[in-house]
């Protein structure tokens, strides 16, 4: 079997995991792709980058990671609201941080979609994503 098919069943493995968590996959105009998902050098860890798209006033709703969320918007604006801090506006360009475990939400306040990339440095063997409490 070639490296591609492996990556894409890889990739398919990730994305059950990471959006079939209740409450996120249900989210009306929020999806997240996991493009890739790979074990890294430190033991217990891997990291996985993902797309998520916001349709206009779309929300991701409120969830964690098991790990950090290091993003960059690259299309539209997303609202961000991590635990007890006011909500910020990012702009396409912009960058955030979550650390592993913070809830936060992530919502489109814009007419048009919005779009970002999101790096993952998560312990292996948990849902990408579970929604908060």
């Amino acid at each position: 079997m070639s490296a591609r098919p492996l990556e894409v069943i890889a990739s398919i493995m990730a994305l059950l995991m990471g959006v079939s968590a209740p409450g996120l996959i249900a989210q009306a105009g929020f999806s997240r792709v996991v493009l890739q998902d790979h074990s890294l050098s430190v033991a217990g860890r891997h990291g996985v980058t993902a797309r998520a798209e916001f349709a206009p006033g779309a929300t991701a709703g409120r969830h964690v990671h098991p790990g950090e969320e290091f993003g960059y918007v690259i299309e539209g604006e997303v609202e961000l609201s991590v635990g007890g801090r006011s909500p910020v506006t990012l702009q396409k360009g912009d960058v955030f941080f979550i650390p592993a475990g913070a809830p936060h939400d992530g919502r489109n306040p814009g007419t048009v979609k919005a779009a970002i990339l999101s790096v993952f440095v998560a312990e292996q063997g948990k849902p990408l994503a579970t929604p908060a409490k």
